[in-house]
């Protein structure tokens, strides 16, 4: 198969962040990549004009750090309380999944994947637990999420109840 070398001007998942230098096959570069403006060929005056590009990528990625950052701080102030009903026995009906977390985040107005949370198995027992929320590559910060149980006749699924 022919490839071409081109250089990103932009993020392209799965293929690299602007001012990469990367090596596709000829036909996705001619007929997707430079005609819609997300790659230029790499020719020796692209080449050159590469430093501008490198500088806008720089720019980009504080940004992302700074946002990512900044919404850390919101996340570890947050302090999400849910109540699961029990049966007799003590047995929790549900458990507070990452779902349930994302959820509750989202009705305090801070957007993030599911994906972000990282909760190695569902929450079924009473008590407090830290979850651990990978916001970007390099911030990663704890939430504190409480777990109570209520005795109940009838399952209920988790109540997003929370505390500032």
């Amino acid at each position: 198969m022919a490839t071409t070398e081109v250089i990103l001007r932009e993020k392209i998942t799965g293929l690299g962040a602007e001012a990469d230098v990367v090596k596709v096959k000829a036909g996705f570069a001619r007929n997707f990549l430079i005609p819609n403006g997300k790659a230029l060929e790499a020719t020796k005056g692209n080449l050159r004009t590469l430093e501008s590009l490198h500088a806008k990528r720089a720019q980009r990625e504080t940004e992302e750090l700074a946002d990512a950052q900044e919404l850390a701080g919101k996340i570890s102030r947050i302090k999400p309380k849910f109540t699961l009903e029990t049966g007799q026995g003590g047995k929790a009906f549900g458990s507070v999944t990452s779902m349930d977390i994302q959820k509750e985040l989202e009705a305090k107005g801070i957007i993030i994947d599911r994906t972000a949370i990282k909760l190695d198995k569902p929450l079924k027992r009473s008590g407090k637990s830290d979850v651990e929320v990978k916001i970007h590559s390099e911030v990663s910060t704890t939430l504190t999420v409480t777990v109570e149980t209520a005795e109940g006749s009838a399952p209920a699924s988790a109540s997003g109840e929370s505390e500032s």
